[in-house]
């Protein structure tokens, strides 16, 4: 079935398409930096969405490892490298900003993780 879509480099051309397109969108919405800046504001949502966006990375991935077996070992090898590292930089980036005592560039009422209103126990963050 998947021979049909395509054959031997059909996985690489996914993950270019779809890598273009998710980087261009994350480095619109947000990074490393907006979460280490505004941590102590948002900390709980920029998490939240740095683990949907793995989420969705890894379901990519997958796709383009099953679509393409010829390079099924360097497309799950760059994955879960460039996974690993992109979390670590959210994480060390969400660490640095709650410990900072810096203003962020954002203003507002610092809200507890679960405090708001209506806001789903993700537990995630």
């Amino acid at each position: 079935m998947f021979a049909r879509m395509g054959g031997a480099g059909w996985g690489v051309a996914l993950l270019v398409g779809a890598g273009a397109v998710a980087e261009v969108v994350a480095k619109a919405c947000s990074s490393p930096q907006t979460t280490e800046l505004n941590a102590g504001t948002r900390a709980p949502t920029l998490m939240k969405w740095v683990h949907i966006g793995m989420g969705e990375a890894f379901v990519i991935v997958a796709a383009a490892a099953l679509f393409d077996p010829q390079y099924r070992t360097p497309i799950l090898i760059g994955g879960a490298m460039e996974g690993a590292i992109t979390y670590a930089q959210y994480l060390h980036a969400k660490q640095s900003g709650l410990a900072s005592s810096a203003p962020g560039t954002e203003t507002g009422a610092q809200v507890p993780a679960g405090a708001r209103r209506g806001a789903p126990a993700w537990g995630w963050a």
